[in-house]
C-alpha cells in the first residue's frame, strides 16, 4: 500500500483530580470548544464533547499522526492551564493522572454520541465511578482500583 489510511473512533473519559466537582457551568461550553480546538490542532476530528462537574467524555476521530497518550497529555495540560485563567475557583485545577479510552465501531458512533449528549441526565442515576468501572468491565480492561481516582 502506498497510503496510510485510518478512521479510529475513540471515546475518551477523564475526570478531575480526586474526582472533585470543579467544572462550573459558566465555563463548560467554552471548555468543550477549547478542547475541540486542541483536537483539531492535532488533526483529530471532534464529534462531541460533554460531561459533568467532575469528568468529561470526548468522542473523536483520532489522527493517525499522534499517539493516544500524547494526545491526552496535550488535552489535559493545555485545558488545565486555560482553566486556571478563568478565575480564583480554578487556581488549583488539575485533571486526574490517567484516562480511559475506548474504541468505537462505525455502527455504534450514533449510540455513543447520544450517550455523551445525555451525560447530565445519565449521572442522576449512575456515579462517574460506577460508570467508569462499567466501561472497564465491558471492555475487559484490567485495572488496579487503588489508582483509579487519583
Amino acid at each position: 500500500m502506498s497510503q496510510s489510511l485510518s478512521k479510529l473512533y475513540t471515546h475518551i473519559v477523564f475526570h478531575t483530580k480526586h474526582n472533585q466537582d470543579l467544572i462550573k457551568a459558566d465555563v463548560e461550553n467554552e471548555l468543550f470548544a477549547y478542547l475541540g480546538g486542541i483536537l483539531k490542532s492535532n488533526k483529530c476530528v471532534p464529534i462531541i464533547i460533554n460531561g459533568t462537574e467532575n469528568h468529561l467524555h470526548i468522542l473523536c476521530i483520532q489522527s493517525k499522526n499522534i499517539a493516544l497518550a500524547d494526545l491526552l497529555e496535550e488535552l489535559k495540560r493545555k485545558s488545565s492551564r486555560w482553566l486556571k485563567t478563568k478565575g480564583a475557583h480554578y487556581t488549583d485545577f488539575a485533571w486526574q493522572g490517567g484516562y480511559g479510552a475506548f474504541s468505537v465501531s462505525q455502527g455504534k458512533v450514533d449510540v455513543v454520541k447520544r450517550y455523551i449528549e445525555n451525560q447530565k441526565e445519565h449521572h442522576k442515576t449512575e456515579t462517574i465511578k460506577d460508570e467508569y468501572i462499567r466501561f472497564l468491565t465491558e471492555y475487559e480492561i484490567d485495572y488496579n482500583k487503588d489508582y483509579l481516582w487519583n
